[in-house]
């Protein structure tokens, strides 16, 4: 197979002509290193704190050749056509097993496959197996492990369909699974003739249809076909000695789970009429209710196709939607019904409504909930104890009740505050699974239920274990993470006991598992006291070669007083003595409508100096001081919009933080250079065009000309139409002219993130190029929004180093008529 080219073009000094292939290129030996780095395994824990399941990879990357096998683009998914599973999955390769204990060792799971691509991994409901998929080239297989032997066997021969959602679920009897499986009635996959019966024709009969500009959308009536073909699949019951029991008909199946007792499932089936303007999540379907045995109980809805829903965060669709079981009953439905036409601008004293239905479902739907605002989750308890949530964007209200489901009547206010309000964040409540293997609130005797949380604070995120009394709605601390580490709660163990799983690290120690003794026996006689910590996990450092880098969590002010952070990382062994370094600025933009949010401390100095590839902290490793993670906030208080002022406050932000590193003796305030990706590398476009306070830029897949995403982008609810000046402003393509500062651009040219479509670097490369600018774009083949493949990475960062060093770290000095850090056209 011919080998994939590599387009890189460029400007201003450099010789390369627009098609000239370079070749995949490596970086320096350091931050090669970063990529190459073995990752370190991932940990799931069984609900009766008992074992861990270990996950393996061999690398945190795919290869270029992965990426390049057949793909297939449809309906908002990405699809190869070979298994019908997600074509840009990442894969486990490994199993092992290890009992919650200080002596424990590491049990390897036998009887995997050979070359294992393991994934969609579940304890099943006691714990006692734990089900996974294995994808091979031309199929996706189940698989089961028995804990207690440490053994995996492929549950059966048939083959699973991924194509929507997960392609299967245990069941409470822990005997059997309920599964997507492709059938034998759907046949080869259907020939596609080049040539066309016909037009593609849409047509709108004056209806608002305003949706984000999503990729990947059907384009005409062959996308239509392969579809319907790849998302054909038949609901089954599969038990453990292979037997397979069908439930209903084969269809485009979006999802099949069993009720909680088992006796019935729920079945979503996708269908006609499909949509050219919007993804799948919004097409028709229908839910079904049917039995275990495969008999049909009731159709409860069958849902429209969904494009003319309102505009806004706060908008949803009409009808039922948000279809789900009670975790706690066994076999009841409950979804939700918006009562406000699902538009947000539409006064209503009830916004959703909450409905569930016992089985048999021939009766009248109860009433369980009326959210003032838009419904935002329940967590089940048991027929006395229930928790619902509902939130707004727009105002950043949320609210938290307590709801008796048996009288639902009088529901009863325990968190009402600011979602942009880290620092009284209560947690989320612990769960433990019930008799079916559902996860439900852990309840204690007296109404109490523990809550976990990061801890944000004026010192940093400090985790902690709270417990919290519904009837007093009063919190007790039971533990919080301490100086110099950064602890968090991973699971409660035994609450009577006061053990519970945590991760633990510092700045120089890798993250690993510790059990965490809440109430250590007292040191009795010559008997030891009983151990507060005991480490379960000796995961190494995953690049010791880097042990010694210095971090700094920094805090200063914008002008305008909002409170800023930046964690400073600088390269092992500097000393201020040395001078003020060459410095990268790595930074993503958050709206806020508060500036008491705004300033708000995020992150903790103590976490493991983790060194990513992905981020302006891998620069440490060329000798840059690295400001990551610099807070951008774009504030508009009341009745204000952000991005009113996001310009002014954009380069007020970066200013800031410069200036500090300046104050601090670190930064060389006329080596500087700024970079981010996605929404970040919009940030850098808009700084580079608007301020003088860097040397260069990098921006990977980004968004530049706002007019492409006409009907609202990131966190902006008005349409172009509503605001063209702040569209037209923020938008880097609209100010090409201005741009004066070396720009490197890099896009996966299979982007298929909302907005990022590869088309905004093309015309913007081109719109720099037209005005002058010194620019480079790369494309990186087959590459998506984030970039996985180990050779686009090695050559991601080869371009950045380069550029870097090029025009930051050996930029010649600046004109006597430059002026660090004022607005571009200030005198």
């Amino acid at each position: 197979m011919r080998k994939p080219l590599l387009y890189l073009l460029c400007l201003g000094g450099f010789t390369a002509f627009a098609q000239d292939n370079v070749g995949y290129q490596t970086p320096p030996k350091p931050l090669a290193d970063l990529v190459l780095a073995p990752p370190t395994p991932t940990v799931s824990v069984d609900s009766k704190g008992q074992w861990l399941l270990i996950s393996e990879r061999n690398t945190a990357t795919t290869t270029i050749e992965e990426l390049s096998e057949p793909e297939l683009r449809i309906a908002g998914l990405r699809l190869n056509p070979a298994n019908s599973g997600p074509s840009r999955a990442v894969y486990v390769n490994n199993l092992k097993l290890r009992q919650i204990s200080a002596s424990a060792t590491d049990i390897q799971i036998k009887g995997l496959p050979a070359n294992p691509k393991l994934a969609n991994i579940q304890w099943s409901p006691d714990n006692s197996k734990i089900a996974f998929t294995n994808t091979t080239e031309s199929k996706i297989e189940l698989y089961v492990a028995d804990v207690a032997t440490a053994t995996a066997a492929k549950l059966s021969d048939v083959a699973l369909n991924a194509t929507l959602r997960g392609p299967y679920q245990w069941v409470s009897d822990n005997q059997s699974i309920i599964a997507k499986i492709i059938p034998a009635e759907r046949g080869s996959a259907p020939e596609i003739s080049r040539v066309p019966s016909g037009p593609t024709v849409q047509e709108n009969l004056g209806k608002k249809a305003q949706a984000a500009t999503y990729q990947d959308l059907l384009k005409n009536p062959t996308d239509e076909t392969l579809f319907e073909y790849y998302g054909t699949a038949q609901v089954a019951k599969i038990s453990l000695t292979g037997a397979i029991q069908k439930i209903g008909n084969m269809g485009v199946i979006a999802s099949a789970t069993p009720s909680p007792d088992g006796s019935y499932v729920m079945v979503e089936t996708i269908h006609r009429p499909f949509s050219y303007l919007v993804t799948v999540n919004r097409f028709p379907s229908k839910i079904d209710i049917y039995g275990s045995t495969g008999s049909f109980v009731k159709t409860l809805t069958d849902t429209p196709l969904h494009e003319n829903v309102p505009w806004g965060p706060d908008a949803a669709p009409m009808g039922q939607r948000n279809h789900n079981w009670r975790n706690d009953a066994p076999a009841t439905v409950y979804w939700v019904e918006a009562k406000d036409g699902g538009d947000p601008k539409r006064k209503a004293d009830v916004r959703d409504v909450v409905y569930a239905l016992e089985a048999p479902f021939s009766g009248t739907p109860k009433e369980l909930y009326n959210a003032a605002y838009r419904f935002a989750g329940v967590t089940w308890g048991n027929d006395q104890v229930a928790l619902f949530s509902e939130r707004w964007y727009s105002t950043r209200k949320t609210l938290t009740k307590w709801v008796n489901p048996t009288n639902p009547a009088n529901p009863v206010v325990l968190f009402d505050r600011s979602s942009e309000d880290r620092y009284n964040n209560p947690g989320s409540p612990e769960l433990k699974k019930n008799a079916y293997g559902e996860y439900v609130l852990d309840l204690t005797p007296n109404n109490e239920i523990y809550l976990t949380g990061q801890g944000a604070s004026p010192e940093g995120d400090r985790p902690f274990v709270d417990i919290f009394n519904l009837t007093t709605k009063q919190s007790t601390r039971l533990w919080r993470s301490e100086a110099p580490y950064f602890e968090r709660p991973i699971s409660i163990l035994d609450a009577q006991k006061g053990l519970i799983l945590t991760s633990r690290e510092s700045q120089e120690e890798q993250p690993n598992y510790f059990i965490r003794n809440l109430k250590p026996a007292p040191k009795k006689g010559k008997k030891p006291a009983e151990p507060a910590l005991t480490q379960i996990t000796f995961f190494p450092h995953p690049y010791p070669q880097f042990k010694g880098i210095q971090k700094q969590q920094l805090r200063y002010k914008r002008p305008d007083g909002v409170d800023l952070t930046a964690t400073l990382l600088l390269p092992p062994g500097y000393k201020k003595e040395d001078g003020p370094l060459p410095t990268f600025l790595w930074a993503y933009p958050a709206e806020f409508k508060s500036a008491a949010a705004a300033s708000q401390v995020n992150g903790s100095p103590y976490q493991f100096n983790r060194i990513s590839y992905w981020t302006g902290a891998a620069f440490v490793t060329m000798g840059y001081a690295v400001l990551e993670n610099a807070s951008i906030p774009i504030v508009g208080e009341g009745d204000k919009e952000p991005n009113d002022t996001y310009v002014e406050q954009l380069v007020a932000s970066a200013k800031a933080a410069i200036d500090e590193g300046v104050r601090l003796g670190v930064v060389d305030a006329s080596r500087v250079g700024v970079g981010g990706h996605s929404y970040g590398a919009f940030m850098t476009a808009n700084l580079l065009s608007h301020s003088n306070l860097f040397r260069g830029g990098i921006a990977r897949s980004g968004a530049y000309n706002r007019t492409l995403t006409p009907f609202g982008f990131q966190n902006e609810q008005r349409t172009y139409w509503q605001a063209p000046d702040v569209y037209n402003k923020m938008s880097p393509f609209m100010n090409a002219e201005k741009m004066k500062t070396p720009l490197l651009m890099i896009h996966g040219e299979a982007d298929n993130n909302t907005g990022t479509f590869p088309i905004q670097s093309e015309r913007y490369y081109n719109a720099l190029k037209g005005m002058g600018a010194t620019a480079k774009l790369v494309f990186l083949p087959y590459e998506s929004h984030g970039y996985t493949a180990k050779e686009s990475l090695l050559h991601m960062l080869f371009e950045m180093n380069g550029w870097l060093d090029k025009y930051v770290k050996n930029a010649p000095a600046k004109t006597s008529g430059s002026k660090t850090g004022q607005m571009s056209g200030e005198k």
